[in-house]
Order: structure tokens, then sequence, then C-alpha cells
């Protein structure tokens, strides 16, 4: 439910000090949960980060009904703590994830011998409303790359570089936060492909075109080099000061090349990967090959992540039905 992003690098986990009403043995469960949601379960620092926070409050929360040290939890409590956040007017979704941490966390603390029985079993995770995001059409999506190669051409280093950015994206259907965390190394430019390090510290290769090779290339030769400082690290991309680029300037890169476009919706990193999916798809690709490109564990997430377009499904239908 939660995915790695910007707020600090994979594999280190994100220290913060846990709310004053957490007992000192209250708070040794929290840090022996991140703990584990690193080594265990490959979890990413954004997500332990956003995993501890939901659990910190949960545990002022028991503290708060209880006398007992650490606070007794079970099922009244994790439903009182829901409650609690909807009458403060959380939306649907982050309750969502915060009843999904609760569960992770009571999961594996009566696994480790921490509570007598897992409670979380029986809450019930609020339904969330599945939107599709925006996405680029054919067209927009060229149009948008083409007026970035027009900018490339001045061999200024940041349009060479948001310019490989914005192809690499749409043509692999990659990550931001996994693009971020590419190496030099990770670049097979004679076979076009690129090896990612998904969730759960999952790694697979994705394949790329010609035109995110030139791309790519251009910025290699012509644009890395004039960034990269002696202190920068193997990134693949750049930051402006030589290091490693921050998702945050790709989501920005992003949105502000196709705000270029008229008419084009206001579409992010996300969006362009969605965009990429359904551009596969509707173009004849098979599900589980484009589950394998997006490093979906599951094909049932694909399903929802992607979509067919009604024009492609009116085709197939006048093509294949005998009473079409």
């Amino acid at each position: 439910m939660l995915d790695g992003g910007d707020a600090a690098s994979d594999g280190e986990v994100v220290a913060s000090t846990p709310p004053d009403e957490l007992s000192e043995r209250a708070a040794a469960w929290l840090e022996d949960f991140a703990a584990y949601l690193q080594a265990e379960r490959g979890r990413s620092a954004h997500t332990v980060a956003a995993y501890r926070t939901d659990v910190a409050g949960l545990l002022a929360h028991a503290a708060r009904l209880s006398t007992s040290d650490p606070p007794r939890i079970d099922l009244d409590v994790l439903r009182s703590w829901l409650a609690r956040q909807r009458t403060l007017g959380l939306a649907t979704t982050t309750l969502a994830r915060r009843a999904s941490s609760a569960r992770i966390f009571t999961a594996w603390a009566a696994r480790t011998g921490r509570l007598p029985q897992d409670p979380g079993v029986r809450l019930a995770v609020p339904r969330t409303p599945r939107h599709l995001p925006a996405l680029l059409s054919h067209q927009q999506a060229s149009d948008v790359l083409a007026g970035l190669a027009e900018d490339a051409g001045c061999d200024e280093p940041l349009p060479l570089r948001d310019r490989a950015i914005l192809e690499l994206l749409y043509a692999t259907g990659i990550r931001v936060a996994e693009l971020a965390g590419l190496d030099v190394a990770d670049l097979d430019q004679e076979r076009r492909v690129v090896r990612v390090l998904g969730k759960g510290s999952k790694e697979r290769t994705v394949p790329f075109g010609l035109p995110a090779e030139q791309a790519l290339q251009d910025w290699l030769a012509r644009g890395r080099p004039a960034l990269r400082t002696a202190r920068s690290p193997d990134a693949l991309f750049l930051g402006a000061r030589g290091g490693r680029i921050d998702p945050r300037v790709v989501r920005r890169a992003v949105h502000e090349a196709v705000r270029r476009e008229p008419n084009a919706p206001d579409v992010g990193p996300h969006g362009l990967r969605h965009s990429a999916a359904t551009h596969l798809l509707e173009g004849g690709a098979d599900l589980r090959s484009v589950q394998e490109l997006l490093g979906h564990s599951s094909v049932a997430t694909t399903q929802r992540y992607t979509h067919v377009s009604i024009d492609r499904l009116r085709r197939s239908y006048q093509q294949a039905h005998p009473r079409a």
C-alpha cells in the first residue's frame, strides 16, 4: 500500500522520536518493529518512516486508554483509534493506510510474543475509492517528448537530463523512486535494458527503445559530465549540484514538461507510468508482460492499475464479433 519515495534513500531507517506518551518499553517495540520492516520485509526508508508514524500514534492512543506497560492492544483499542482519527476528518485513504499499518504491526507483535493474540485479523480496513490517474494520449506523449528533444538541442545539461528522464520513464513505466535509485552501471546500452531495484528489494530488467537510448546517450556524453563533481555518486541521474537526483526534482520536471503541452492533463511520473502501461496494452501487450515490466507482485494489481480504452474494445468487438 505504501510506496517507497523521496523521504530518504532506500535501505536507511529514518530515525524519528516517538511521542512523549510512549513508555520506554513501547518505544522499544516501535524500534524493533521498524528494524523488522527494513531487515526482513525489505521496506524502503520512506515506507518504514510512514509505518513508524502510524504505529507510534496507535501506541500513544493505547497508552491513554490503559495503565499497563506496554499498553493493552486489542480489537476495541484498534477500533477506537481509527474512530478517533475519523472524527478528526482524515481521508478514507489515510484511514485505510493506518489500519493496514496496525494490522501488520499486531501480526508481528503476536508472532514475536509481544501480544497474546493478533487483534488485527478482525480489524476491517476502510474501503478506498479507486481512481485511475490521468494519462496522456499517444499524441500528447509524443508531443511532450518532441518538445524536450528541441530543448536538449542547446546542449545545456538540465534539458538533456530532463529529456532522458521522461524518455526513460515513458519507455519503461518504472516508478520515480526506482528511477532516482538507478546507477550508471544499471544501464545496459548495448542490449537496451535497465536493471531496476523495485519494492521489497526485488530486481527486474526492463527494456527501452531507440528514442530513450538516444536521449540517454546524449545525457551521458554531454549532460552528466557537466554536472558531475568529485563527490558525485555513481547515480545515473544527477541533480544541479552533482548529487543523486531527488524524486521531487523528477516530479517537477515531468509536471513542467507536460504543462507546456496544450490540452494535456496535469500528469506526473505516476501518470506517465500509467500512460506507458495503457499504451502497451492498447498496442497488444499481454497483461502478464505488463505486470513484469511494472514490477507488480500480483497480476490483480496490474488489472486495477491499467485499463483498456473503449476505442480498443470497440475495434476488437467489430473485428471479432460476427454480428458487429
